[in-house]
């Protein structure tokens, strides 16, 4: 008789007994421990892709580390924009502490100033941030990131919180700036992270208000003449160069609703130890940074239209 030709076995789809990776299985149903290789079963089955509010840390990572990059790459930036912080402790701050003509309390003005000028280069940077949103418009990196599952939050707050780390390096160049001039500053590492988060808040208030100004107004020449004609009367109706209790009635108010005044104020008490308003302060910081970020993911759409 021919013999007849063996019917190969199928293979079968499911993993052995012992689970990828783990061996031939013996007669007890035990693996042998001499697999082939590391466990297969991620490639089999992808992850879970982050959707919602889990991508925010992710996204306010990434746009940090861009941040950073960019600082790494060019760091004329970050010297240039020293300059001006420089000039107002040494010429403004030095001149008025001689002349004694704004009451500090018995602290030397060079010292009540620094704070406020902290606060006021921080500002500076995040209140031009929307014409980063214009640029990446205008090369189309903005309708890609758009049209990611990313929630507009959460590009938006990945952006404000850039802002504020590239403040904060800011800010920490003026410190060392003052610290030079002889300004006595704590160097408690709590009060100074209480003031790394101040300098983050009130960054990403003011770059949250540059984006939803770029909302609205869509071109980079418009945006920066409104970001040139608010930067001062911002810092000005603040307490960073007076107490408020030197101003006019009318200013006294448009400084209780300036975000700025309450980081002043924040900075200067954890800075220089002057009476505070903390919780007020970081509460007021906080919401307006909220704030900032839902308008300005309210408007982020009308810049890809």
């Amino acid at each position: 008789m021919s013999a007849v030709p063996a019917v190969p076995q199928a293979a079968s789809a499911e993993p052995p007994a012992g689970g990828p990776g783990q061996g031939p299985v013996d007669g007890s149903g035990q693996s042998s421990g001499q697999g082939p290789g590391p466990d297969l079963g991620l490639l089999l089955v992808p992850p879970r892709a982050r959707t919602g509010w889990r991508v925010v840390p992710a996204r306010v990572a990434a746009m940090c580390a861009v941040e950073l990059q960019k600082l790494r790459h060019d760091r004329t930036e970050l010297y240039t924009r020293a300059i001006q912080p420089a000039l107002w402790l040494l010429i403004f701050g030095q001149t008025f502490t001689r002349l004694k003509a704004i009451p500090t309390g018995g602290i030397p003005y060079l010292d009540y100033l620094a704070p406020g000028i902290i606060a006021q280069s921080a500002m500076f940077i995040a209140i031009f941030y929307g014409i980063m949103i214009i640029w990446e418009r205008d090369s189309g990196v903005l309708t890609k990131l758009l049209v990611t599952p990313t929630p507009r939050a959460a590009l938006v707050t990945g952006k404000a919180f850039a802002a504020g780390v590239k403040a904060l390096l800011q800010a920490v160049v003026v410190v060392l700036i003052a610290a030079v001039l002889g300004v006595a500053m704590t160097w408690n590492p709590l009060r100074l992270l209480g003031v790394a988060a101040a300098v983050v808040l009130g960054s990403a208030f003011f770059s949250c208000l540059s984006m939803a100004i770029a909302g609205i107004v869509l071109t980079r020449d418009r945006l920066m003449g409104i970001g040139q004609a608010i930067t001062m009367p911002l810092f000005f109706a603040s307490n960073a160069l007076y107490p408020v209790a030197l101003m006019p009635g009318w200013l006294q108010a448009v400084s209780k609703a300036n975000p700025l005044s309450y980081q002043v104020d924040a900075l200067r008490g954890l800075l220089i130890g002057t009476p505070a308003h903390l919780p007020l302060d970081f509460a007021v910081l906080t919401f307006s940074a909220l704030v900032g970020i839902a308008a300005a993911s309210g408007l982020l759409g009308r810049l890809a239209r």
